[in-house]
């Protein structure tokens, strides 16, 4: 097995941990209080955001690790594919150092750890994907 076909696996994988790691996010933050104040249609609106974007992070990951042989292999439409979801999390990673300002939100060394290791993993797949699409 080659070097990018086992990255694209740990990155395809990876999306899951994203995922794991996402839905402690309503609770860490204490959406429920959090969204109370708005009107039931932006908190609805919200919530649905939040799904689509986990729906969005299976998928990536559920392609990856269905394809990974055919991403790995240069296929153009792999190669379409891991372009896409690198410009999605450099996207994201560029919203994250840019726009968000979450130190309010880091009140204890687990909400500080699991930033920053989400930030690595945010990182691991925007190289790996784009790696794998200029190759």
């Amino acid at each position: 097995m080659n070097l990018q076909l086992s990255l694209l696996i740990l990155a395809g994988a990876g999306h899951f941990g994203i995922v794991t790691a996402s839905m402690l996010v309503p609770r860490a933050l204490d959406w429920k209080t959090q969204l109370a104040p708005l009107h039931p249609f932006m908190r609805r609106l919200f919530w649905v955001y939040g799904i689509f974007i986990t729906l969005a992070t299976v998928i990536f990951g559920a392609l990856t690790l269905i394809f990974a042989r055919e991403m790995a292999a240069g296929d153009p439409v792999g190669r379409g594919l891991a372009a896409a979801i690198s410009l999605y999390w450099a996207a994201r990673l560029i919203v994250q150092w840019f726009v968000f300002d979450s130190r309010e939100f880091r009140t204890t060394i687990w909400h500080s750890i699991g930033e920053h290791v989400l930030t690595a993993g945010f990182v691991f797949v925007t190289v790996v994907y784009a790696w794998v699409a200029i190759d």
